[in-house]
């Protein structure tokens, strides 16, 4: 055989084992059946926050002047979802909020996440006293209210879609860097890492290239369950006023706008109160599924 063909036939081995390890993987997590509905329901929502533009039947921030202002409408043929006591179609803006929601929660997960891994990966590998700061001050900030703190720092900036993403990132990172660092605690007393350090490897390509890969599981599975709190973030602050702006349209400032109609007109807060909790829902099933798939300790029970 030449080399070619040698060549090929061990790259041809190695593709087969990463799919098998996919397959796996997958085989693993449609067992879980909550986290396939999970995933279908996410699948929906991101499909409706996608193209909201396309599927949306009125304008979210138009009102329409043939119903009377200042009263709800109840849901009819021409608004399946009622309207607001300012005239606005409920179906658009529920379909418009749904894109604010998620972006609000993926942006601000991601944003703590980066931020998390960083500083994780920095305390676990060096330790020491760097390890010793970074990690009193993640204690400091997991001492603190969270909530109140969030509240209290975006009461005083402008209100504004983009400070909220900012102000929940900032302030979400601990839990992450605590898993990263022990991650890396863990990995570097390892065979492979001590051998990377022995032919003279920089600490830099050691942390990207090798303790970072291996410590990409844990990091997926904490930013997917920590989305449906960004989630719930964001519609806190917005049912208190402090979210996002009106007019724009986020599920926790419908929230806002339907608790002066609580009893009066129950189209205004239902349906975003119902999918905040079943997106909610859905994120926290398929982290469980997500977990359980790359957990071998899970596998063949």
């Amino acid at each position: 055989m030449t080399n070619t063909s040698l060549l090929a036939a061990q790259g041809t081995q190695i593709n087969r084992k990463k799919q098998s390890h996919f397959d796996l993987i997958w085989f693993e997590f449609k067992k879980n059946k909550m986290a396939i509905l999970g995933l279908i329901f996410l699948i929906l929502i991101f499909l409706v926050a996608l193209f909201a533009d396309r599927i949306m039947p009125y304008d979210p921030l138009k009102l329409d002047t043939n119903y009377a202002l200042g009263v709800p409408t109840a849901p009819n043929a021409d608004h399946w979802l009622g309207t607001d006591n300012f005239g606005r179609d409920l179906l658009s803006r529920l379909l418009s909020g749904a894109r604010v929601s998620l972006s609000v929660g993926f942006v601000a997960v991601g944003i703590s996440t980066i931020i998390g891994v960083i500083l994780g990966s920095i305390a676990g590998y060096y330790g020491g006293k760097v390890d010793n700061i970074i990690m009193r001050v993640a204690d400091i900030f997991l001492s603190l209210p969270t909530f109140y703190l969030i509240l209290s720092v975006n009461s005083f900036l402008k209100p504004s879609i983009y400070n909220i993403m900012v102000v929940i990132g900032v302030f979400g990172w601990m839990g992450v860097s605590r898993l990263v660092r022990g991650e890396f605690l863990r990995l570097k007393e390892m065979d492979f890492i001590v051998a990377a350090h022995s032919v003279g490897v920089s600490n830099f390509r050691i942390i990207l290239r090798h303790l970072l890969p291996n410590s990409v599981v844990p990091i997926i599975v904490s930013a997917t369950i920590s989305i449906p709190g960004a989630i719930l973030f964001e519609s806190a602050l917005s049912f208190l006023g402090l979210g996002v702006p009106a007019p724009l349209a986020s599920w926790g400032n419908m929230l806002y706008d339907g608790k002066s109609w609580l009893h009066q007109a129950w189209w205004m807060w239902i349906p975003p109160g119902l999918l905040i909790s079943l997106t909610v829902i859905a994120f926290n099933f398929v982290g469980d599924g997500i977990r359980d798939a790359f957990d071998p300790q899970q596998r063949g029970r």
